[in-house]
């Protein structure tokens, strides 16, 4: 399997020089053709057909974890284009609590057994998948046969294969499908992206990206995280996600070349199924190496550095759900970057509603998420082999 997919990255390499590059700020390739250039944050906005102020599209949320319940149901008050209308639960009192809370009225309350059923219900446009990463793929297929548009969170499936068939799915049913990558949405993010590559800090040399946090089994949003069949991977799946997705979309480049290194504390029964740290170095064409780590075993990091010839940039915490701090360091001394601190959850919905109501395809679509997977499996083996793999 991993001689495939090296073949497909270095194709996706040869792309890039020749001006298709993946996803990062630029164009997108997918596995098997090229699709049209995605507009960039920093080019100048195309003439788009305006919208009715007042439109809003129907979303259903898939899962009523913390996260769901606590980060992006509340979102939706700050939403534009984007209205909650539905629930999908395997837990029908505490839908119930919800659908009172937020207005949402009963009959679009569903479970796992009847989901497939949501088809009949012209108030829902968008399905939110928040489950556990090995039931993406089942929950975003079906969803996308029953007609609807599907936002998932990422990573987007366990397995590459996986992915594909969620890319699949969606083309089939002509639905749109976006991985929930709120960064890429998020102001300071895109503050720090522009910054690197405008060249306002000279050339780039080198970047850092660090996440971690302990993991809890005390925490019932984590006791999946500790089960592979669930989970996928432990700290590389979870959160080492945010460091890989930022040496890419700070560069705007592809890893041409991967090596990493894992370890586990010995007898801690956390890991008997998934990693506790993995650190990685990712090489791109332009030369510049990006050292990377995840962790479920270091306290609370969401860091990333970015080293220019001219001056250092530091974005910490950098993917906090609420809070950012962006700090240019340089001869002149350190130079902090205020910036509206806008809610990425409500961005990165209304983005997918927008691109729904305009027939654009949107700036995270599925390709980015198999991307991410497919890069992960070849950390992973980079790791198991103690080689490094040229991508």
């Amino acid at each position: 399997m991993f001689d495939s997919l090296k073949k497909e990255l270095s194709r996706r390499a040869l792309l890039h020089k020749a001006g298709y590059g993946f996803m990062g700020l630029g164009v997108t390739g997918v596995v098997g053709h090229i699709i049209k250039p995605v507009r960039t944050f920093a080019q100048a906005p195309s003439k788009e057909p305006s919208l009715p102020p007042e439109k809003k599209l129907g979303w259903a949320v898939v899962g009523l974890g913390k996260f769901a319940t606590e980060q992006i149901m509340p979102s939706f008050a700050e939403c534009k284009r984007s209205k909650l209308v539905a629930l999908v639960s395997g837990d029908r009192p505490k839908a119930e609590k919800y659908a009172q809370q937020y207005g949402i009225d009963p009959k679009n309350i569903y479970n796992y057994q009847n989901y497939d059923s949501i088809r009949n219900n012209p108030e829902v446009d968008v399905i939110y998948i928040i489950l556990p990463n090995g039931m993406h793929a089942e929950y975003s297929i079906r969803g996308a046969q029953a007609g609807k548009h599907i936002m998932c969170e990422k990573p987007m499936a366990n397995t590459v294969e996986e992915c594909q068939a969620m890319i699949n799915a969606a083309n089939k049913a002509n639905r749109k499908l976006m991985i929930a990558y709120r960064a890429q949405y998020e102001p300071y993010n895109l503050a720090t992206i522009q910054l690197a590559q405008s060249g306002k800090i000279g050339k780039l040399k080198s970047i850092t990206s660090d996440h971690g946090r302990t993991l809890n089994p005390k925490d019932p949003a984590d006791i999946w995280r500790m089960q592979k069949k669930l989970a996928g991977g432990g700290s590389l799946y979870d959160i080492g996600i945010y460091s890989l997705q930022a040496a890419r979309y700070v560069t705007g480049e592809e890893p041409v070349a991967i090596s990493a290194m894992m370890y586990s504390t010995p007898g801690d029964p956390r890991f008997r199924e998934v990693e506790e740290n993995v650190n990685f170095v990712l090489q791109f064409p332009s030369g510049v190496l990006a050292n990377c780590t995840s962790s479920y075993g270091y306290s609370n990091t969401k860091r990333i550095q970015v080293f220019g010839s001219d001056a250092v940039l530091e974005l910490d915490p950098a993917t906090d759900y609420y809070k950012h701090r962006l700090v240019i360091k340089d001869k002149n001394g350190n130079q902090e970057q205020k910036i509206e601190e806008k809610n990425q959850f409500a961005l990165e919905m209304d983005h997918l509603s927008e691109s729904i109501m305009q027939n654009k395809q949107p700036k995270t679509p599925g390709e980015e998420g198999l991307q991410d997977v497919r890069l992960m499996q070849l950390i992973y083996e980079a790791a198991r082999t103690g080689k490094t793999i040229k991508v």
